[in-house]
């Protein structure tokens, strides 16, 4: 089982959270609620209002997100979902717990009790440079504020 932390469409409530509790992908397991422990540029772009995480370290806020534990069925799928290595990519990257659910061994019990996991994240280093200069956000809603609802892919 791999960690793999979630701070768009594929958390709670959102538009693409549906694979992640389909069994056929694999299998994903809810751990808890978490931020990077560095701040990162979270940005809402191109014509499909898509959130990327510019793998900019120290610029933006501490992205708030999801944890979960998944099979390396899952990990294939999300790495195919997230156009992995082309669009996204996955890297280690060190996550604050807010709240863990997770029921583990007692290494990872101890280490989320310290406050700080590793997980993997999709985020990328390949975006247009205008980019950077779009609004930073601290959290993702597709139904938020700012108005830019996510375009489902079956949609576009």
């Amino acid at each position: 089982m791999a960690r793999v932390f979630v701070y768009g469409t594929l958390k709670k409530g959102q538009p693409n959270y549906k694979h992640m509790i389909n069994t056929a992908k694999g299998l994903a397991k809810f751990q808890g609620r978490g931020r990077t422990a560095e701040k990162y540029p979270l940005v809402i772009a191109g014509k499909y209002n898509i959130p990327y995480m510019l793998n900019i370290p120290g610029t933006g806020h501490q992205v708030a997100g999801e944890i979960y534990s998944v099979d390396d069925q899952m990990l294939q799928f999300l790495d195919e979902f997230e156009g992995c290595p082309e669009m996204y990519q996955r890297t280690l990257m060190r996550i604050e717990v807010v709240e863990w659910e997770g029921k583990s061994g007692a290494g990872e019990a101890r280490a989320a009790a310290e406050g700080v996991v590793e997980c993997f994240v999709y985020s990328t280093m390949t975006y247009p440079p205008e980019w950077v200069g779009l609004p930073y956000h601290d959290s993702y809603d597709s139904s938020g504020k700012h108005g830019l609802s996510y375009v489902l892919r079956e949609s576009r």
